[in-house]
């Protein structure tokens, strides 16, 4: 079933991919490998051609070597894009990255030296000869950026990466890493629940390089649909899920709900589609394990909102102010 298209500086792909953090344990709960595969697949049948992993996903590769194993047969139906440098390999050096997460700090290595090895192990848990979109999962403090997407640049040269992507980086860090080796995708946390900076939004456009949004649904919050969630939930680490303010933040989404009723669309559709009018080069990238919803994620590709709409809901967005920390950064 064939998506509506989009291009991440010369990488076509559908303009809604799927984020397959979801499908390994711990990150949304629990999940067996069985729902995992039937989910991933389900999503690529329905259209989605972006895949999007990261080798620290799950124990020991266990995203990726998932995502291997289920589009084995498949593979040029699928852009491949992973992360690399969030598993930091023995005997390396854990370099801290701080968040906004109740956890504080990220360990981190994007050491040129390790790059290729990153690569290597990834081909190997993908089942591939190519990496489609590889990216830095985060710039790495002690590391020039220029210095990591230099080694990336020789995967490429090398016949072992397509395109370059960067990932949790700001305008200037953006704009060092392109002159060095252009960029294809950056990748950054953007929706109604969250606003993408603006001024990395600006020199993206310039540049021509395309944005991947990742939690463009607020983590679940902005389906409309999330009362709680458990300890052994990723989110419990969010402020914004801390039980009084998710109830507080629910309260504040419902006149975004009522326009997505009015329309006779889902709040998560609603969401997705006003992040698709943003801008012509974003792709959101949602994650689901239910069949039923990854369908009604994708279908928001083919969803028109008109100038009415859309000013009705950015009306609603500036009484949305949500409580407690939600980026990353």
């Amino acid at each position: 079933m064939n998506l509506p298209s989009r291009s991440l500086g010369g990488l076509d792909v559908s303009a809604i991919g799927f984020g397959a953090m979801v499908l390994s344990p711990g990150m949304y709960g629990e999940i067996d490998d069985r729902t995992a595969a039937r989910a991933l697949n389900h999503a690529v049948d329905a259209g989605a051609t972006l895949i999007d992993s990261s080798d620290g996903y799950g124990v020991d590769g266990h995203n990726e070597k998932l995502i291997g194993e289920a589009v084995r047969s498949r593979r040029d139906e699928v852009v491949l894009a992973t992360k690399f440098g969030f598993r930091v390999p023995e005997g390396a050096e854990a370099h801290a990255f701080p968040v906004n997460y109740a956890f504080g700090e990220l360990a981190v290595n994007a050491e040129p030296r390790y790059v290729r090895g990153y690569a290597e192990q990834s081909l190997r848990n993908l089942g591939t000869d190519r990496i489609d979109l590889y990216y830095p999962h985060f710039p790495d403090p002690a590391v020039p950026i220029e210095d990591t997407v230099g080694a990336v640049a020789e995967l490429i040269g090398a016949g072992l990466v397509r395109h370059l992507g960067l990932s949790n980086v700001d305008s200037a860090q953006l704009r060092l890493a392109h002159a060095v080796h252009p960029v294809s995708a950056v990748q950054a946390q953007w929706s109604m629940w969250q606003p993408i900076e603006p001024e990395l939004l600006a020199t993206a456009r310039e540049l021509g390089v395309g944005v991947v949004a990742w939690s463009p649904l607020g983590s679940g919050f902005l389906t409309g649909q999330v009362n709680s969630v458990s300890t052994s939930d990723f989110r419990s680490n969010i402020p914004r899920f801390d039980a009084a303010k998710l109830a507080a933040n629910n309260d504040k989404y419902a006149p975004v709900r009522a326009v997505a009723a009015e329309i006779g669309v889902s709040p998560g559709q609603l969401a997705l589609a006003w992040l698709l009018h943003q801008d012509p080069a974003v792709v959101p990238i949602p994650g689901s394990r239910t069949p039923a919803h990854i369908t009604e994620n994708l279908e928001a590709a083919r969803l028109v909102l008109t100038g009415t709409t859309l000013a009705r809901i950015d009306e609603a967005l500036r009484e949305f102010a949500p409580a407690g920390e939600g980026s990353l950064r």
